[in-house]
């Protein structure tokens, strides 16, 4: 790859890093799933403790985001992205990351809390599948949590 075409796929990837939020954010699970490639791997055992957090399939990886936020109002944020691109067709990434969740008043929501400000890391891997960059794998790691 040259400069230029490194370039447009780190923008490529921080585009759809960037669509991943908004679709959870807005509770868009229709769209969500798109963001991820069909054989995607998300690892979320540091939030549940349990092998229940690691989950595997575009379509399974939606549905248990659904089941976690759907009741809340959440705003995620990611930063200063580190990406490299391995070779056309695959990438790694590391985003600082912060989200806020809140369980309205009468959510339906069984989550133990209020509000949570979370801090953290997501280390991805990307791969392009037919000219599109996908999510092939998340990891979320916290540094700090707030919960009230």
């Amino acid at each position: 790859m040259n400069d230029i075409e490194r370039l447009l796929a780190i923008e490529s990837i921080k585009q759809l890093k960037a669509r991943y939020f908004r679709f959870m954010d807005t509770k868009d699970w229709a769209a969500l799933p798109t963001v991820f490639a069909h054989d995607a791997q998300m690892d979320m055992r540091g939030e549940t403790g349990d092998d229940s957090g690691l989950i595997t399939g575009a379509a399974n990886i939606a549905a248990f985001m659904r089941s976690s936020v759907e009741f809340l109002i959440t705003v995620h944020h990611g930063h200063t992205a580190e990406i490299d691109i391995l070779s056309p067709a695959s990438a790694r990434g590391i985003w600082a990351m912060e989200d806020k969740l809140w369980k309205p008043e009468g959510s339906k929501s069984t989550l133990p809390f209020t509000h949570l400000h979370g801090y953290g890391h997501y280390r991805e891997t990307y791969s392009c599948i037919d000219g599109q960059w996908l999510i092939q794998s998340t990891k979320l790691t916290r540094l700090h949590l707030d919960i009230v």
